[in-house]
């Protein structure tokens, strides 16, 4: 028979969802690694399509127009995100909300652009996550009130990489990693060692405040320099809190440890808009959750469960498992 080319570690790296996407695998057969690539990029790109804020035909805008006018029927992957959602903002207290797009909408990061505060007050009526109206049968969603827009900008990357790791498991892929901007999750160790995943410093680009040795596990840091904006010497950046319809200012970045990127996705973003102490004491009341914030101050705080353990225990290769230490450098 035909021998299977050498394996290796192979790796794509594509923009979609408008962020970088990084896929890195070993297989044993390089070609069942490309097709492994192949389905991953495939994935997110489906997933941009159907929920995209920017694409008019994806099922995201859709609801959008039509949900304030009557229920919208969706799909079954939207219901399931979009109830996940109201779970995250039932458990934060609010501060996560996919309907932040009522206001979030009027900023346009790129170009400087933000709304007044009358602006602002006009629109925060229409920001609450109470306004949105599932209905498991027959399966739409309806606005309970006109002016209610959502974004799942807050939970889709991390949606989006765990399918994709649940489509490298179902190829027979062992070890991988697969990256959307902030979000990260590890298939597997990296052939007999933790993967180690660097938590970026919010002010200095390519400098690391901690590296967290994962396995099996995801990582997901919401940052103030995702996207942002300086006027006035203020940060216009996109993670707005729900409350007010301004950036929250607590934090520079919440990085957040746990079993999927789905939920660590959802948590950062709750944290940060919490503010450290509060989010702390939030992420630590979570079973198999850890959590690094950089304050305002750029101050680290971190989880009990990160302080716990030492850095010896992964030097073993141990690896952390949604719970372990951090190691400032």
């Amino acid at each position: 028979g035909v021998k299977p080319t050498q394996a290796k570690w192979m790796s794509r790296e594509e923009a979609i969802m408008g962020t970088a996407i990084r896929a890195e695998l070993w297989h044993e057969d390089s070609a069942i690694a490309e097709a492994a690539l192949d389905a991953v990029m495939e994935e997110m790109h489906r997933i941009d399509r159907a929920m995209s804020p920017f694409k008019p035909e994806s099922e995201l805008s859709r609801i959008n127009r039509e949900a304030a006018r009557a229920p919208v029927p969706i799909s079954e992957e939207m219901f399931e995100l979009l109830e996940r959602s109201i779970e995250f903002s039932k458990a934060s207290d609010g501060a996560f909300d996919i309907t932040f797009a009522g206001v979030g909408c009027m900023f346009d990061y790129r170009n400087g652009v933000k709304p007044t505060q009358e602006e602002i007050a006009a629109a925060l009526p229409s920001v609450s996550y109470r306004h949105l109206r599932l209905e498991r049968r027959p399966r739409t969603i309806q606005f309970a009130r006109g002016g209610v827009r959502i974004d799942l900008g807050g939970i889709a990357k991390g949606y989006a990489v765990d399918n994709c790791i649940a489509l490298l498991k179902a190829r027979g892929v062992k070890q991988a990693l697969v990256v959307a901007g902030g979000d990260s999750r590890v298939l597997g160790d990296r052939r007999g060692r933790p993967w180690m995943i660097g938590v970026r410093d919010p002010r200095r680009k390519g400098a690391m405040v901690a590296m967290m040795p994962l396995v099996d596990a995801a990582i997901s840091t919401s940052g103030d320099y995702e996207r942002y904006f300086e006027a006035d010497g203020v940060r216009h950046h996109h993670i707005l809190d729900p409350r007010t319809g301004v950036s929250a200012t607590a934090v520079r970045s919440a990085t957040i440890i746990g079993p999927d990127a789905t939920t660590t996705e959802g948590i950062s973003k709750s944290v940060f808009v919490m503010g450290p102490e509060r989010g702390i004491r939030f992420a630590e009341s979570l079973p198999g959750i850890d959590a690094v914030v950089i304050d305002a101050d750029g101050d680290m705080y971190t989880t009990a469960g990160l302080r716990r353990e030492s850095p010896q225990s992964a030097a073993a290769g141990s690896g952390v498992r949604g719970g372990g230490y951090v190691q400032p450098n």
